[in-house]
């Protein structure tokens, strides 16, 4: 089986009684933020492909998602619109949101698929078979 290794994740859970506090104290740099958000995922590797879901509920998939790819960089943004009520309590995330995710080596951007079905995307990327390169020894001149 072959090694992939893929960008960092940061694991979110609801380990406190408070996670949006907890949130702040995890991140160092959660006071620099600006009002774009981090998608949360998860991702993995499943028969030959790297899978990456992402929560996004309450997003039109085809209006307000936008995936690129950019030298060896999966790019994931959405925009989640407020609906305003009257007299509302909301602890739900609006406005951008985006993700960032280093792909394995070789990817061709034609071959990702994506879905989007019950509020989460999921995105699909074929990983290529690598062909085993020989080390070339470099001499040294003295």
């Amino acid at each position: 089986m072959q090694e992939v290794t893929m960008g960092a994740l940061e694991r979110w859970g609801s380990r406190t009684l408070f996670p949006d506090l907890a949130e702040f104290f995890e991140s160092p740099l959660s006071m620099l933020r600006t009002a774009e958000s981090a998608i949360r995922i998860e991702d993995y590797v499943d028969d030959g492909k790297y899978v990456i879901r992402a929560e996004l509920p309450g997003v039109d998939p085809e209006r307000d998602v936008e995936i690129t790819v950019s030298g060896g960089v999966l790019r994931l943004h959405a925009e989640r619109h407020e609906e305003q009520k009257e007299a509302n309590r909301s602890e739900f995330r609006y406005g951008s949101l985006s993700r960032s995710l280093s792909l394995p080596e070789g990817v061709e951007a034609e071959d990702i698929k994506a879905n989007y079905d019950k509020g989460i995307l999921t995105v699909t990327v074929p990983i290529p078979e690598k062909t085993e390169k020989e080390a070339k020894r470099i001499p040294v001149e003295a």
